[in-house]
């Protein structure tokens, strides 16, 4: 095991990723615009959300941190096809380009222009990002950064600016008046938030990958991946070793597993709560009890408009701009994590003397090139798609919250097993999404035939 870390700040990084790429069409339409029907009583459901996967990341980021392999490699060792299993999932959740037509639309909504258009050189962008950055972790979490920054110094001018004295007076609902809204707003929108608060499906698992390619743990002796075009690549393996338990590995392990812990509640959840917390009070100072809002983009460009008549014209299109960029680092994200499971799985289970770097670029612009048609086609979102990527997340979280457990009971060295309160969330998530996907997907079911 490596030495504990020591300089916490230098290593911070990989939660920032996890709530940057998890702020996206949740956080900025369908938080806010719950907040606008219903008031502030359902922003609880955030909070229990991002607690169940703040738990689930870091039983993610224990079986790395103790062997530097990924999740899905562990899962490959009781069935080789398990990683391929969850890479097609994620695939299929990721095939409707949605964030990059989000930030589309918000574009157009400030400059003009073919959503269209604007998407297609998104994607194309966003190809080139992730196949020339020489370390594309490095690339990512820069990314990420800055849009969390910008997201956090936009809240700090709405809070002085935009949110208005009675809505702060009834910020205290959120705890003192939770409820679930089920006759106003439906079982499949409410539990869909609920369970995919921040990330969810295959963004917990690339927890995994973001923690190896920056160092951490067992994680430093596995390389990172580089572009196949400007990098330098690093000849070795991609599975790993879990550590001896000797006295001065599990001190060191202590020191590891402590400061992750640290890094994911002050990072990913934090930031994400935060974030649910202001576009929802945004929405409800500003929306609330508007009639004809719809739960789609489209909402923003309405909270817009009332911002602008309530604070400037410039408040407006710095509420858009945020907004675009958002979500364009947002897809961003995404088509870096699906490629990066799909790609560590190809390596370990199936070609072993493959260069991860270029079968990854490859996994890249082949997600674009899938999104490009999609776009250049004329299709609107497809109705199959918004049910795959509304069920699909919640299954894989209840099938790999019980994975969880096997790696991490049986795997690991004893001293370091999973246990205790923290083993009993592991159950908690395995039920809450087995049912909440269960009864999402009749839901859905329901509508289709109705």
């Amino acid at each position: 095991m490596p030495d504990e870390p020591r300089n916490y700040w230098r290593l911070i990084g990989p939660g920032i990723i996890a709530a940057g790429v998890g702020l996206a069409s949740g956080e900025f339409v369908l938080f806010p615009y719950i907040a606008s029907q219903v008031g502030l009583v359902f922003v609880w459901a955030a909070f229990v959300g991002l607690i169940t996967q703040y738990f689930l990341n870091m039983e993610i980021e224990r079986y790395t941190l103790a062997t530097g392999e990924t999740a899905l490699t562990g899962f490959s060792r009781y069935w080789r096809h398990w990683g391929l299993f969850f890479a097609i999932l994620t695939y299929f959740a990721n095939l409707w380009p949605g964030w990059a037509t989000s930030s589309a639309t918000l574009t157009t909504y400030i400059f003009g222009g073919n959503r269209t258009v604007i998407a297609v050189c998104m994607l194309i962008v966003i190809g080139l990002i992730l196949t020339l950055a020489p370390v594309v972790y490095v690339a990512l979490e820069k990314a990420q950064m800055v849009k969390v920054a910008a997201v956090l110094t936009f809240f700090v001018i709405a809070a002085i600016f935009a949110v208005g004295a009675s809505a702060w007076s009834d910020l205290p609902q959120v705890v003192t008046q939770p409820r679930l809204p089920i006759d106003e707003l439906g079982f499949a929108l409410l539990l869909g938030a609920l369970a995919f608060a921040g990330a969810g499906g295959g963004q917990n698992l690339v927890q995994s990958n973001w923690i190896r390619d920056k160092g951490y743990g067992m994680g430093k002796y596995v390389p990172r991946l580089v572009s196949p075009v400007t990098g330098q690549p690093e000849a070795a393996p991609s599975t790993g070793y879990a550590f001896e338990p000797t006295p001065e590995n599990l001190k060191r392990w202590r020191g590891w597993w402590k400061f992750a812990n640290i890094e994911q509640l002050s990072t990913f959840v934090l930031i994400t709560f935060v974030t649910i917390l202001f576009t929802s009070l945004l929405a409800y100072s500003t929306v609330f009890g508007r009639d004809g809002l719809e739960n789609s983009i489209g909402f923003l460009e309405i909270e817009g408009q009332v911002l602008a008549d309530r604070v400037g014209s410039w408040f407006q299109y710095l509420f858009w701009i945020i907004g675009a960029f958002s979500l364009f680092a947002a897809a961003l994200g995404i088509v870096d994590y699906t490629s990066r499971l799909a790609a560590d799985v190809i390596k370990t289970s199936y070609a072993r003397g493959a260069n991860e770097s270029k079968v990854y670029a490859l996994l890249v612009w082949g997600l674009v090139l899938i999104g490009i048609i999609v776009l250049l086609a004329g299709f609107s979102q497809p109705i199959v798609l918004l049910v795959i990527s509304a069920v699909v997340g919640g299954f894989m979280m209840f099938v790999y919250s019980a994975l969880l457990i096997l790696i991490n009971r049986r795997i690991l060295p004893e001293p370091i097993r999973v246990r205790g309160v923290r083993l009993g969330m592991l159950v908690w998530a395995f039920l809450l999404f087995g049912v909440l996907s269960v009864l999402t997907l009749q839901d859905r079911i329901g509508q289709l035939f109705e």
